[in-house]
């Protein structure tokens, strides 16, 4: 399967000449087209600057990115503003819902805002709040739905426009335990049906262990690289004993 993602040489310094903090150091991977990918690490490893810079949001000190055939650390902000609306979608632990919006809108606003036809934003709304399981909450408003609904919707938002890939910042990180599975159940169901290509930077080893594949991050190189070979329950004891081999993270009984 080809890559989706190919990251080469990736350096990232904070800080001027004199005082620089390096904090991701020649770091190099690939990901493949429709694979679940976890970034992990100790906290200040460096896990949400690599996912702001292969997300866009930052840009690298010195190295590449590339997502499908585009170079994304070379090209404008103008380009970058077009690429990121059209080919990325973006979860994140906060939802950035808008209140003043019901569910449907907050949903539909990236295909409002691209003018995409009526009859194909109704499709589409169709498709991924069934596959969410939030087609009953079309018409109600952010203040009046669940923590965890919300953060349905958020991803639903993130999904709509068909991205290549979908980026996702701690998204169970303000949830309840039972809405952070129900959240990880319906990105896997997106991933296995629809085949969307999800990197997800987490603390969490339960989170982690939808993943097929897990990233750890320390002093800003990779340190390790898990692989899900058998059951998640088991991939979910492998997070946890490398955590206790890195330091840092937070875990929860799988279920």
């Amino acid at each position: 399967m080809k890559s989706i993602v190919s990251v080469k040489r990736l350096t990232k310094l904070y800080g001027k000449k004199g005082s620089q903090t390096l904090v991701l150091d020649n770091i190099s991977f690939d990901i493949r087209a429709g694979e679940f990918v976890g970034i992990m690490g100790p906290s200040g490893a460096g896990k949400s600057t690599l996912l702001n810079i292969m997300s866009t949001i930052d840009a690298p000190t010195s190295g590449h990115v590339t997502i499908g055939e585009q170079v994304i650390t070379k090209m404008s902000e103008r380009e970058l503003s077009d690429f990121r609306r059209h080919e990325l979608g973006f979860i994140f632990q906060d939802f950035n819902l808008l209140d003043s919006l019901n569910v449907k809108d907050n949903i539909l606003l990236p295909l409002a805002l691209d003018r995409q036809k009526v009859s194909e934003m109704e499709k589409r709304l169709k498709d991924v709040t069934t596959i969410l399981g939030i087609d009953h909450l079309l018409t109600r408003f952010p203040v009046d739905i669940s923590i965890g609904q919300k953060q349905r919707v958020a991803a639903a938002r993130a999904i709509i426009t068909q991205p290549q890939l979908v980026f996702a910042d701690e998204p169970t990180g303000s949830l309840d335990s039972k809405s952070a599975t129900e959240l990880l159940q319906y990105l896997s169901k997106l991933n296995e049906q629809e085949q969307t290509t999800i990197a997800m930077v987490t603390h969490d080893a339960f989170t982690a262990s939808y993943c097929h594949r897990i990233f750890f991050i320390k002093d800003g190189v990779i340190f390790s690289e898990l692989v899900r070979r058998n059951s998640r329950k088991e991939f979910f004891q492998t997070i946890i004993d490398m955590q206790a081999t890195i330091g840092g993270g937070i875990n929860h009984d799988v279920i």
